[in-house]
């Protein structure tokens, strides 16, 4: 998939990596709100014969079960095929299964179109995250993987825009053409992945060095000579160095070895529960049916407020993807999960008031408070913490069956809650303000501080006398490493590999 080299160098190669992970997130976004419009319209229902909740609750969560086969692929191939061409074929599954589902005139062909595109979608969201990661500055790594996240908030409210727009067409391309416009979103990234590189740290495991020298050339403009191409080389051989003497199987992703991959590995598949967990896809998904069946809005009201809600979601998660680095993992995750936890106890006390619809109506303001807190702190933080994380050796398979245990949380929020929505009403919210306030011990006592870290910096931590070194975590960021007496660096097992990357954090260029 070589191309003529319009991406260029330096710079405005490093805009166009990231513009390309950003759109594929806008793409993933859109995918996840185009059915909330779709639901209430009067064709769509007629066309598919007035599916009850269960038979809707399995049309939509059947795109989530396709998302958890892709990333189920994705474990098996992604260290053979890389990076860049997993996100070019993703794309491809999702325009396949975007055409089967425009084109749908009964439930089984809908059905198999959106596994087709969840499929295609569970690739792509397993895969950019290491992408990004991998290319681009230690410092602004926060910054730019928690603005993917942004993106999807913005997919998410075109989506619903988009469908309130349609719902005054005529006929089936009222929610038709809603379906097939996501085929836009990826031919514009398939064309943009053509001249884009592959992650050198992929290349340097393959044992292609000299593609992976040529890469960080282009990604810094610079020569191989130059102290930034060398000094990131050498991160990356010598995480490499340390991955490389634990072996890599499998069993690897739950082995207690030198620098800790199994409780690494664990606490990924922890932080990518919360991000699902705790409920916001009943909301991002169901909110019109929700404020039809549990406030008593008209289906046209409730998809105006929808909409305003999603646009809310779209703000608040303007601040991590500027300010994540700074806010610091930690202190982001704790602050969402009681603040979520507090917004869905309030919807549950405000819809018991059974027969009184102007205190049901107050709880729309919990739903926007609830979208606010959330796009602001879980929506970015898990989606940066996951991957960075992780050991090297073992990333894109653990980042993968990560984003695979979101999807099966996905799957089943998706699944239950238009059920949940009928039976238990107000009820319902207080199940994910149980799992909110459950995850905030788990966050405080056990997932060190990443933030201002590189990748290679991380594993640092890990080794024998590093902060995080016990299941017991203080926060561990940047100045652990390098300003805090109390550290002792003689008991890592490499002080020279973190004095080099001392340097390469703080001589990073900006990306």
């Amino acid at each position: 998939m070589g191309f003529s080299g319009w991406m260029g160098r330096g710079l405005r190669l490093q805009v166009g990596i990231s513009s390309t992970c950003l759109l594929s997130f806008i793409l993933y976004g859109y995918d996840q709100g185009v059915f909330s419009g779709i639901l209430q319209d009067e064709d769509w229902k007629r066309q598919f014969d007035f599916p009850d909740a269960v038979r809707t609750g399995i049309i939509v969560s059947s795109y989530t079960l396709g998302c958890i086969g892709g990333c189920a692929v994705n474990v098996f191939v992604a260290e053979n095929i890389g990076r860049r061409k997993l996100i070019f074929f993703s794309m491809i599954l999702i325009i396949i299964g975007a055409i089967i589902q425009a084109s749908s005139f009964h439930q089984a062909q809908l059905f198999v179109g959106r596994v087709v595109t969840g499929f295609g979608t569970g690739i792509e969201t397993s895969t950019v995250p290491s992408y990004q990661s991998e290319l681009c500055a230690p410092r602004l790594r926060g910054r730019l993987v928690s603005a993917e996240l942004l993106f999807v908030a913005v997919g998410i409210a075109f989506a619903y825009w988009f469908d309130y727009g349609m719902s005054f067409a005529d006929g089936s391309i009222s929610w038709r053409l809603p379906i097939a416009f996501q085929i836009v979103f990826a031919a514009i990234v398939m064309v943009l992945l053509l001249d884009l590189p592959e992650s050198p740290r992929f290349l340097v495991k393959r044992n292609r060095h000299e593609d992976a020298t040529q890469v960080l050339c282009r990604f810094f403009d610079e020569p191989e000579s130059s102290e930034s191409v060398m000094t990131e080389r050498q991160s990356i051989l010598d995480a490499i160095a340390i991955d490389a003497g634990e072996g890599v199987t499998w069993m690897s992703l739950l082995k207690n070895d030198n620098v800790k991959t199994r409780r690494r590995t664990l606490l990924a598949f922890a932080v990518m529960s919360l991000d699902q967990a705790t409920g916001i896809n009943l909301v991002v998904f169901y909110i019109p049916s929700a404020l039809t069946i549990n406030v008593g809005m008209g289906a046209s009201q409730a998809q105006i407020i929808s909409g305003c809600v999603q646009i809310v979601f779209m703000l608040a998660s303007l601040l991590p993807s500027f300010a994540l680095d700074r806010m610091g993992r930690r202190k982001t995750l704790l602050t969402g999960l009681i603040g979520i936890g507090f917004s869905m106890m309030m919807i549950a006390i405000l819809l018991s008031f059974d027969g009184n619809p102007k205190v049901a109506s107050a709880s729309v303001a919990f739903f926007f408070l609830y979208e606010f807190i959330f796009g602001m702190t879980i929506n970015c933080a898990p989606w940066v913490y996951a991957p960075e994380i992780l050991p090297l050796h073992v990333r894109l398979r653990a980042a993968t069956l990560a984003n695979g245990v979101q999807w099966i949380w996905n799957f089943f929020v998706v699944m239950i809650s238009p059920v949940l929505i009928d039976n238990l009403g107000g009820k319902a919210y207080l199940i994910f303000m149980a799992i909110a306030y459950a995850f905030v011990p788990i966050v405080y006592f056990f997932f060190p501080e990443t933030s201002g870290l590189s990748l290679e910096g991380i594993d640092y931590l890990f080794l024998e006398g590093g902060p995080a070194s016990t299941p017991f975590v203080k926060a561990a960021g940047k100045s652990n490493v390098q300003n805090n007496p109390s550290m002792n660096l003689e008991s890592f097992t490499d002080k020279k590999a973190i004095e080099v990357e001392e340097t390469r954090v703080e001589r990073a260029p900006a990306a």
